[in-house]
């Protein structure tokens, strides 16, 4: 059945996919603030959108008009990035001992480093964090002879500066998208195959796959593993579906990691922690997990850190903020009580996972086995993709014409 699906969906060109909601996808300019991608992002419940450059207005080649695409990867990745560079700078005694030049000056060493007035100011419309050197003038602290006492410092001034004034405000999306982006951009004519797309999704790990008309430079429709998922749900009861489906997620080889590889983040660990470990595996989400046994007791994904950057007034010190307390304030500006995880057991068929998958519009599902519940592996979107799909050899040498594994492999 999967040879059976798989030539079939070689067959279904990507124009008949469904178009995304409101039928215009959603775009944000290159200038845009990090700030107002965010509340984009966010206010649209989308976890991606391509990014128009407004200097090619004009153009007729989605490769000019097109830049790349914005998630919360590339904003987590700039936040933890920034928060090291912050770190370095504050456990070193000069600019120069941290390896930041002057030019790679920002509000946040200044600040953090006690510095006011001018040399403080003049840092403020930069992105880069690091000591505060300007005009020749550097601020020593000695604050390289206590690590810790730096840590919390950083704390105490970072995020503020970060998230309320400095760099977030006056970042453009356009500075960060090559320098953190998580995935290349790769769209694919309206010509293209199904088969290619699932691929993309599920195999090479793309999350979204943009859509072009050839000879035009808009982006015409844009297909999410989302997206995918939620059509897969809507076709059971179907033979085809219903006979790989119907199995349990066990028969199927699901999960398709062992216990030993699932990465989890404990309750009482650090926030930042969980999303610097999101950030190093490359992963959306993590289990929150309890005790020696891993009973899973919550969820932490990339999207939550929207929490942090649109509403740090509800966390008053991120630096010692656990994963348990984020989780129940979320909860209290929400339902009140923290949502339970999203879980599974081995003998669940695959049937149930992808309902849960679609109407619960979550994008990953914890296998959870004995009495503790505790976690044993992780099903995502990709994984339920790949249960249906496989390449065939030379798939896209044969059909889209160029090196599309090279770019991927970037």
């Amino acid at each position: 059945m999967q040879e059976t699906l798989t030539a079939a969906f070689a067959n279904i060109p990507v124009s008949s996919f469904p178009q995304v909601p409101g039928g215009k996808v959603i775009e944000i300019l290159a200038d845009t603030s990090v700030a107002d991608a965010l509340t984009i992002l966010s206010e649209c419940n989308i976890l991606s959108a391509p990014v128009r450059n407004p200097d090619t207005e004009n153009s007729s080649d989605w490769r000019d008009r097109y830049l790349g695409i914005i998630d919360y990867s590339a904003i987590v990745l700039w936040v933890l990035e920034s928060a090291e560079l912050a770190a370095v700078a504050l456990s070193a005694s000069t600019a120069t001992a941290a390896g930041v030049g002057a030019g790679a000056v920002g509000a946040l060493g200044a600040i953090a480093l006690g510095a006011t007035g001018p040399v403080a100011v003049a840092g403020l419309a930069a992105a880069a964090v690091g000591a505060a050197v300007a005009g020749g003038v550097a601020v020593d602290k000695g604050m390289g002879k206590d690590g810790a006492t730096a840590a919390d410092k950083l704390g105490e001034d970072f995020y503020k500066v970060i998230l309320e004034d400095e760099p977030f405000k006056s970042t453009t999306v356009r500075s960060i998208l090559k320098p953190y982006r998580w995935a290349p951009f790769l769209p694919v004519s309206t010509e293209c195959s199904m088969l290619s797309v699932l691929l993309l999704l599920s195999k090479y790990r793309l999350r979204n796959v943009p859509v072009i008309e050839e000879g035009k430079p808009d982006i015409k429709n844009y297909i999410t593993q989302s997206a995918v998922v939620q059509g897969l749900e809507s076709c059971n009861g179907r033979d085809w579906f219903d006979l790989i489906a119907m199995q349990p997620i066990s028969e199927l080889g699901l999960p398709f990691m062992s216990p030993a590889e699932v990465i989890s983040i404990q309750g009482d660990e650090l926030i930042l922690e969980a999303f610097k470990r999101m950030k190093d595996n490359q992963i959306g989400g993590l289990p929150v997990v309890e005790g020696p046994k891993k009973k899973i007791v919550g969820n932490v994904s990339i999207k939550d850190i929207g929490y942090l950057l649109l509403k740090s007034e509800l966390f008053s010190n991120f630096r010692k903020l656990t994963v348990k307390d984020f989780m129940q304030t979320i909860a209290s500006q929400e339902t009140g009580k923290v949502i339970p995880p999203i879980t599974c057991k081995l003998d669940s068929t695959l049937a149930s996972v992808i309902q849960t998958l679609a109407l619960k519009s979550v994008h990953r599902i914890y296998v959870v086995a004995g009495e503790d519940d505790e976690v044993i592996g992780v099903i995502t979107l990709r994984d339920v993709i790949s249960c249906f799909i496989y390449e065939p050899p030379n798939h896209f040498d044969n059909h889209l014409g160029f090196a599309v594994k090279e770019i991927l492999n970037q």
